[in-house]
């Protein structure tokens, strides 16, 4: 069954795409946009939290953001390989949702698994369009309007950033959903994530922000040049 949505947002491991753009689907979703997100692995291995608390804990951060659905596959975490049955898993998700945009982690990033995701989810996108690929949801090809990359743990001189001063909170809280992943707890093993994570993404989106002349902003990088359209030339300014 097609249920048609405007943007499809894949990471690699539950919480990679609110570190990356939570934000930017507060913004979006505020506006009347559908979004889901899908999450390829069930972040098994993990050194704090379960598999089960995980998914609580997206749920909620999902809730918080106001999207449509969150999708679950069950990839091996730590087992991203560019293989053909992985592609066709994500090709069904593209061609149920039918999303006009799609986002994906970013290819250049200190854990491998947001990278293999990139790739995997760009050679989806592509055969997503081929109307001879078959997958298991035989609904027929489509073909997103563009595909973007957003930042998990990297740094990178953007392509666009988008502003999110005034839903920079709700991604704050987004976060703060993963207890298990961003606040130490009694028994937490020590990992970067419990120790100021949620601090280093604020000060890269203040520091983004602050290239763009706003407060808070996420940046986003792409493959394609992007098209300005006259209506936004000057910002009705």
């Amino acid at each position: 069954m097609i249920e048609k949505i405007d943007v499809l947002a894949f990471g690699a491991h539950a919480d990679d795409v609110e570190i990356g753009m939570g934000g930017t689907i507060a913004k979006m979703t505020e506006q009347g946009l559908k979004v889901v997100i899908c999450d390829l692995t069930e972040a098994e291995l993990s050194s704090n939290g379960t598999v089960e608390l995980r998914k609580q804990e997206a749920e909620k951060a999902g809730q918080l953001l106001g999207i449509y659905k969150r999708v679950q596959l069950q990839m091996p975490d730590r087992g991203l390989l560019l293989q053909r049955s992985y592609i066709r898993e994500i090709v069904s998700v593209i061609r149920k949702y039918q999303p006009k945009l799609v986002f994906a982690p970013y290819f250049d990033d200190r854990h491998p698994d947001h990278g293999n995701c990139a790739r995997l989810v760009e050679e989806a996108v592509f055969s997503a369009g081929i109307r001879n690929y078959t997958a298991e949801q035989n609904v027929g090809s489509h073909r997103p309007d563009g595909l973007y990359f957003y930042m998990i743990n990297g740094f990178h001189k953007p392509d666009f950033a988008v502003d999110v001063t005034n839903t920079f909170e709700k991604k704050k809280q987004s976060l703060q959903a993963y207890e298990s992943q961003f606040i130490k707890q009694a028994g937490s093993v020590e990992t970067p994530l419990v120790n100021g994570y949620i601090e280093t993404v604020e000060s890269r989106e203040r520091m983004f922000g602050k290239e763009v002349g706003v407060q808070y902003a996420e940046g986003f990088l792409s493959k394609k040049p992007l098209l300005i359209y006259d209506d936004l030339v000057g910002g009705g300014r």
